[in-house]
This record gives structure tokens, C-alpha cells and sequence, in this order.
């Protein structure tokens, strides 16, 4: 797992054009004679997700927006707080009808996907209640309430929630890490409850032997220090570190050439670090607090080299931060391992939301076994019902032929005949007098009803 860190104005549309304009900084230096790392280049030039759940919508508009010259050369000349007012916004007016046209398709594309997700969403949790709030929230990124064009409001509604999710997005992460490492504890806590006296001290002396094999490791320098880059620049860039230049290094590590060091080049700074702490074959080790140091590393060099808090490192401040005293000389870097993550308090009110969960769980599981239950007794009455009906028609059937008479079909009809027996309609008719001779000595009998005439 990788915690992305985007600027918010470049994944909002806009840097990704104002940095085409500008100049990169010239620097006497064959990068053919550095040692660079393949992986890790590779990582760093990848387009990452911006872990935003309108993250394909959010790179469609800004690739079809750079496509025109006049967005683009306003896009020059305006600074963040004019892009985050929305005066840059009412520039979309002035694009040109394909660039429209295309957002316009964009837009409604976007509208069917939140609004196919709202109602499987609405489908799964029918029977648990519906949080309308939650649901409206997914429209915040565009105006929902014009569906089939692309305005102005659209696109100051994407770049102020894009700005907004970005800026909270690193203190998201740090909640869920830190819920990570309370239910490893709680779980750690729930099965040595499982265990007898003497199993349950060799767990415990395992835990303490790994988390004191974990703290075992070389002195972590203190990121965006001297001591720190020169490592960097010696270890992965194979340059002399009595050599050391701050302005060469950070053209080296402006792998895109855009001017700047984003997020994530800086935290590719601090690869280095990281190792010494965390390997992924050692049990001790988790990858996951290993991500979670790498944001903090990173975050601190922004509040400490960041001055107009862009989220960008400019050369300019790149170069003012070397002349502080606290890249010479910096305090020492406290580890995770080093600190407390959570207190007494919060892991019990942590176990309690999760018992009050479990609860919910439980309870809900009984009903569904209640009902199991009331819908197999029903088969079985059901059940029950269907063979006594069939006995009592066998029954039935049986009594008919003692009596003599067979068996009637599903509409009365006889299911077969006696011996001897005919259907009426079936019993050929006499010939009609006159009609053929008669045998000798046979004398014709008068039909019924009729008078007999004598001679």
C-alpha cells in the first residue's frame, strides 16, 4: 500500500499546464554518469491514483481542458488562490465548442456511473437504512443538477473538492492507521486470553524479543537534513558526497523536469531511510507502519520547506531550507517504534466500538437464523400437507374400485372400461327401415314409443 500524495491545484487541471510553461533550471551535470535505480524511477514517473473516488472523471477533464490554447495560457498567469476563488472557472465560457462538447459527454458518462453506484448501494442496505447525506455527498465534485452539460460550476465544484479531499486526505490516513494498529493489539489481547499461564508468558516474551529485534536498527537521519540527502546522493545517485550541491541535487530528484519537487518525489527521498528500519522478510517488520513513517518523513518536509504551503518545493525554498540551521544541524528523528501511537483510553474505546459492533453482528445473525428457522417450518408444514392430500386421494381411489367403479380421471372421465362395457355414444345404431333388406323370418321390432299397427 501507498499513501498518494497529488498537489491539489496539478490534479485539479492546473499545474499540469502551468508547468509545461516553465523553464527547468539549467545544470552543468551528466545524469548518464549517475547510478540510478530502475524501480524506483519508474515508480516516480508512473501517473499514481489520486485515491479519490472521482479520480478517472477528475484526469478526463484536465486532459481534454489542456487540449485548449486559451485555457491554457490563462492557466499561465493565474496563481492558487485564483484558481481555488473560481475565477478561473468562468474561463471555460471562452473554450471551444469541442472541448465543450467533449466535457459535455464527460459530465453525463459521470452522472451514470454515481448514479448506477447510488443504487446498488441503495439495493445492498435496504434492509439496514439508507444514508441520503451520504449518498448526495457523492455528487459534490459536479452539479448534479444540470446532468447533461459541462458549466463553470462544475468545474469550480471539482476544483474546490478536489482541493478539500486532497488537503484532508493525509489525516485520513493517519486514522485508519492508527484504527490498524489498535486491532492488532486488541486481537493480540483477545487470543492471549485464549491461552494458559505458561503459553501465555512465551507469547509475551516473543513480543517483547521482536519488538526489541524491530528497534534494533541504524540511526535514521533526520529527513530533508543535510545528513540525510547527502546519503541519497551517495548511495543512490554514485556521486563523490564531498561533491554535495543542493541545486544540482534537486535538479537530479525533479525526475519530470517540471521545476518542482511534488510529493512524490520527495518521498522517493526518503526510500533510503526507510530501509533500515523495515524489510519485508523480516517478521518483526510491518510494511504497513513502514508507509505510514514515509508519509510522516515527507509531511515534515513540507511544513518545513513549503512557505506558500502549495505543496510544491520550489527550487527557491529547496535552496533557503539548506541555509536554516536545522539542515546542519537537526534534531534526532523519533521512528514509530519510538513512539506512542494510542493511549490506554483510546484502545478501550476502540475495544468497546468494536464490541458494540460485534453485538450488531450477533443480533443480526440471530434474526436471520430465526428466520431460516420460521421458512423451514413453513416447508415442512407445506410438506406435510401435500402427502396427506396424496393419501387421502390413493384413499380415495382404492375405495372406488372395491365399490366397483373405476377410477375417475382429473375430470371425471373413466380412466378405463370394463369388459363388456361401451361408451353409449360408441354403440353402433340400427340402420333406419327401408333403408337395407331384411333376413328371411326376421320381422323388424317397432321402435320405442311408436304404435304397433296389426293386420
Amino acid at each position: 500500500m501507498r499513501w498518494l500524495s497529488v498537489l491539489p491545484q496539478q490534479c485539479i487541471l492546473l499545474m499540469a499546464c502551468l508547468l509545461m510553461a516553465l523553464e527547468a533550471v539549467p545544470i552543468d551535470i551528466d545524469k548518464t554518469k549517475v547510478k540510478r535505480e530502475g524501480h524506483v524511477e519508474k515508480e516516480k514517473v508512473e501517473n499514481p491514483d489520486t485515491g479519490l473516488y472521482y479520480d478517472e472523471y477528475l484526469r478526463q477533464v484536465i486532459d481534454v481542458l489542456e487540449t485548449d490554447r486559451h485555457f491554457r495560457e490563462k492557466l499561465q498567469t493565474a496563481d492558487i488562490e485564483e484558481i481555488k476563488s473560481g475565477k478561473l472557472s468562468r474561463e471555460l465560457d471562452l473554450v471551444s465548442h469541442h472541448v465543450r462538447t467533449r466535457l459535455d459527454e464527460l459530465k453525463r458518462q459521470e452522472v451514470a456511473r454515481l448514479r448506477m453506484l447510488i443504487k446498488a448501494k441503495m439495493d445492498s442496505v435496504q434492509d439496514t437504512g439508507i444514508d441520503h447525506q451520504a449518498l448526495l455527498k457523492q455528487f459534490e465534485h459536479l452539479n448534479h443538477q444540470n446532468p447533461d452539460t459541462f458549466e463553470p460550476k462544475d468545474l469550480d465544484m471539482l476544483i474546490k473538492a478536489a482541493t478539500s479531499d486532497l488537503e484532508n486526505y493525509d489525516k485520513t490516513r493517519h486514522e485508519e492507521f492508527k484504527k490498524y494498529e489498535m486491532m492488532k493489539e486488541h486481537e493480540r489481547r483477545e487470543y492471549l486470553k485464549t491461552l494458559d499461564e505458561e503459553k501465555r508468558q512465551r507469547e509475551e516474551s516473543k513480543f517483547e524479543e521482536m519488538k526489541k529485534k524491530h528497534g534494533d536498527h541504524p540511526k535514521v537521519h533526520h529527513p530533508g537534513s543535510k545528513d540525510q540527502l547527502k546519503e541519497v546522493w551517495e548511495e543512490a545517485d554514485g556521486l563523490d558526497p564531498n561533491e554535495f550541491d543542493p541545486k544540482t541535487f534537486f535538479k537530479l530528484h525533479d525526475v519530470n523536469n517540471d521545476g518542482f519537487l511534488d510529493e512524490q518525489e520527495l518521498e522517493a527521498l526518503f526510500t533510503k531511510e526507510l530501509e533500515k528500519v523495515y524489510d519485508p522478510r523480516n517478521e518483526e517488520d510491518d510494511m504497513v507502519e513502514m508507509e505510514e513513517e514515509r508519509l510522516r518523513m515527507r509531511e515534515h518536509v513540507m511544513n518545513e520547506v513549503d512557505i506558500n504551503k502549495d505543496r510544491l518545493v520550489t527550487l527557491e525554498e529547496f535552496l533557503r531550507a539548506t541555509e536554516k540551521k536545522e539542515f546542519l544541524e537537526p534534531d534526532s528523528w523519533e521512528t514509530l517504534d519510538q513512539q506512542q501511537l494510542f493511549t490506554e483510553d483510546e484502545l478501550k474505546e476502540f475495544e468497546s466500538h468494536i464490541s458494540q459492533q460485534e453485538d450488531e453482528l450477533r443480533k443480526k445473525a440471530e434474526d436471520l437464523q430465526k428466520q431460516k428457522e420460521e421458512l423451514q417450518r413453513q416447508h415442512d408444514q407445506l410438506q406435510a400437507q401435500k402427502q396427506e392430500l396424496q393419501q387421502v386421494v390413493k384413499q380415495m381411489e382404492q375405495k372406488k374400485l372395491q365399490q366397483g367403479n373405476p377410477p375417475a380421471g382429473p375430470a371425471g372421465e373413466l380412466k378405463f372400461q370394463p369388459p363388456g362395457e361401451h361408451k353409449v355414444a360408441d354403440a353402433p345404431k340400427n340402420p333406419a327401415a327401408g333403408d337395407q333388406p331384411l333376413p328371411p323370418g326376421h320381422v323388424q321390432e317397432p321402435a320405442a314409443g311408436t304404435d304397433q299397427v296389426h293386420p
